[in-house]
């Protein structure tokens, strides 16, 4: 089905397929709108072909298996955090998904269009999806396809050429995680700097940052540093933030509200909330 706007079309599918045939004829995925329609705020434009994926079936689901979460790529932030509260290692998941940006971008806003706005780099998602290992899985012409996230950001933007992302996929091997974010008065809903950690059932540690850099990415530094400490429980909050300076090899972005060099310096505090965030989660005290 095809809806008339003024000056551009809105194309409402009912099928995967349909949607991303509509994507490889040059139309742009529509998911929530909150990044999108501000286009014009940012001097961007929006191309006249716009497809939503609202009408297609099973992408607004959430499903809740023994050893893995699907979650559709039109599920919203709002949904996500309900569905996954209280959920035992997926707490960071959980927590970047009730607190990102605010409660009417949260109503709308999709996990789907989280992952796939190459533009924004301050996604609350995108360090906890890191950090979970989590799984998108994409459609193609040739059928569907699986990557981890971390492989997905690293060539994204070829990626979101011929292809469509339908859901993402954690799976249910950690003992606990958490989400830490530092938000300034000045930069509105978005945190200047985001840590999100897991801990795996073998005890490794895994941390992913985001905001700091224009894509999320794993803090590979910091967990071969802690790699020797990974028997010990509780994670110690103040060796975690030593290491956490001296193993700082992240390039800052520069920002309207933040220096590059300021979200640099805040990841060490970060990292000791986090540690002690993450001790709790595992009932430690």
């Amino acid at each position: 089905m095809t809806v008339d706007l003024e000056e551009r079309s809105l194309m409402l599918p009912e099928t995967v397929e349909g949607a991303l045939a509509a994507r490889l004829d040059g139309a742009t995925i529509l998911a929530g709108g909150t990044w999108l329609m501000r286009a014009p705020l940012r001097r961007e434009s929006i191309t006249r072909a716009l497809v939503s994926l609202q009408a297609i079936p099973g992408l607004g689901d959430i499903a809740i298996g023994t050893d893995r979460v699907r979650i559709g790529a039109s599920v919203t932030h709002e949904a996500l955090a309900r569905s996954l509260a209280g959920i035992a290692g997926l707490e960071a998941v959980a927590t970047a998904a009730s607190g990102a940006a605010n409660p009417a971008i949260r109503r709308v806003a999709t996990v789907g269009g989280n992952l796939c706005t190459r533009d924004f780099a301050a996604a609350d998602l995108l360090p906890a999806f890191l950090a979970t290992e989590a799984i998108v899985e994409l459609r193609t012409r040739a059928g569907a396809e699986q990557l981890p996230i971390a492989v997905f950001l690293d060539d994204r933007a070829r990626y979101l050429t011929d292809t469509l992302l339908v859901s993402v996929i954690l799976p249910r091997n950690l003992v606990a995680s958490t989400h830490m974010r530092l938000p300034l008065r000045k930069a509105g809903d978005y945190p200047v700097a985001i840590l999100s950690v897991a801990r795996d059932r073998d005890r490794r540690l895994r941390f992913a940052v985001g905001s700091v850099e224009p894509v999320a990415r794993r803090w590979h530094a910091l967990e071969e540093a802690l790699a020797p400490d990974r028997g010990d429980m509780p994670l110690d909050p103040e060796r975690t933030a030593a290491l956490a300076a001296s193993c700082n090899d992240f390039k800052g972005r520069d920002g309207p509200e933040a220096d590059g060099w300021y979200r640099r310096q805040v990841l060490p505090a970060l990292a000791r909330r986090a540690a002690v965030a993450l001790a709790r989660q595992e009932g430690i005290r």
